[in-house]
Formats: C-alpha cells, structure tokens, sequence
C-alpha cells in the first residue's frame, strides 16, 4: 500500500481533468476553442495542466504502474507552459484534452485502491463541493 498523501494528488488531477473536459466539451477543434471566450477557456485549461504536472511531481512512483502513461512527460509539460507561456501550441494543448486525458483518467482511478485507507479519503473528499465533478469515484 502506498501512503495517503498520494490520494491528494490523485485526486487534484482529476478534478483538473474533469475541470478541462467540461471547458473543452463544446468546441469542435482547437482553433474554435482557443478563440472562444477570449481564450478563456484555453487559459483555463493551461493552467489546469501545469498544475496537473506539478502534482504528478508528487505521486510515488510506484503508483505510476501505467504504459499508456509518460508520466516524465506530463512534469515536462508543466514547465514547458510555465517557462514558455507564449509558445504554448493550441493544437497539442487540444491533442492532449482529447487523446490523453482520458487515458491518465483511467491510469489514475485504478491506482486509487493502491493507497492506504482511501476508502475514508474518498469519503471525505466527495463530501467537499470542490470535488463534485468526481462523484464517479463513489463506485471505487
């Protein structure tokens, strides 16, 4: 088993998803979701995924089981955005909503029964309004 303070991360990365997948879902590709909301929604996301990189940062890896998974990738990400703001492409900002997100979502949810007493941190988790996207956790 593998200490609680994993669960924290894990699940900051999924709200994020959650978060990204909902500001993303009515646009039908990147140029239309870059430009809408003057670059709201993008921004939004952008910053998501830096913190979705800072927190893989912090998961143990013994939990980072996944192949579908470049977990060094997603870290790499994060400082890329952070360090080079402007050069930040739209289309592998969409590329990655659309083909990898889902895929560190599953990677994720089923490392959760790995870390010690998670059924008493989801509990407590899925009572709090920050976590409301993750109610799909309610079945782990």
């Amino acid at each position: 088993m593998f200490d609680s303070k994993n669960m924290l991360h894990i699940l900051t990365i999924l709200e994020a998803i959650e978060k990204i997948t909902l500001y993303s879902q009515d646009f039908k590709d990147e140029e239309e979701f870059y430009y809408a909301n003057r670059q709201l929604n993008f921004n939004a996301t952008v910053n998501l995924l830096i913190a979705i990189g800072e927190e893989n940062k912090k998961i143990d890896k013994g939990l980072k089981t996944s192949t579908f998974i470049n977990w060094k990738n997603l870290s790499a990400m994060r400082d890329k955005i952070s360090h080079d703001y402007r050069g930040v492409d739209e289309t592998i900002v969409w590329n990655v909503i659309q083909e990898y997100l889902p895929k560190l979502k599953e990677a994720l949810v089923e490392v959760i029964p790995k870390i010690d007493n998670y059924k008493t941190y989801l509990k407590e988790a899925l009572s709090s309004e920050y976590y409301e996207d993750l109610v799909y956790l309610r079945e782990i």
